[in-house]
């Protein structure tokens, strides 16, 4: 069983990590991230049970949670509706929901958020 290239587009978006592309850009870009490597090598390289966890626990639930996202403009121009009151940061939270289940990923596949998740995992040492 291996990932379709489909999965591992979404893999990598999910983890914050830019679009592979078809082409290799030279000397420069994500690809060139140690991190982004190990992403890549282990998408390659799961055992099958591992990519049924990515695949039913995580990619199943983060396209769920993303597509909320979107849905929550549906009630923006609502404040309160008759007994039922509109909660004001429902897009915020969805947004923190989705980003912490986007960093549980990161955190199966054994790699730091990506720089689109704005934690790239890098540490200064002095």
């Amino acid at each position: 069983m291996a990932f379709t290239d489909a999965q591992k587009v979404d893999i990598r978006r999910y983890c914050g990590y830019a679009a592979y592309g078809g082409l290799p850009v030279q000397a420069f870009g994500h690809r060139f991230y140690q991190h982004y490597g190990t992403l890549e090598f282990r998408m390659n390289n799961f055992l099958p049970e591992e990519e049924a966890v990515v695949i039913t626990t995580y990619l199943a639930n983060l396209a769920t949670l993303e597509t909320a996202i979107p849905a929550a403009s549906d009630n923006l121009d609502t404040d309160v509706a008759a007994v039922w009151t509109h909660n004001k940061n429902e897009q915020r939270d969805r947004e923190r929901l989705f980003d912490n289940w986007r960093r549980r990923l990161c955190g199966f596949i054994g790699i730091p958020p990506g720089p689109e998740l704005g934690n790239f995992g890098l540490s200064l040492v002095v």
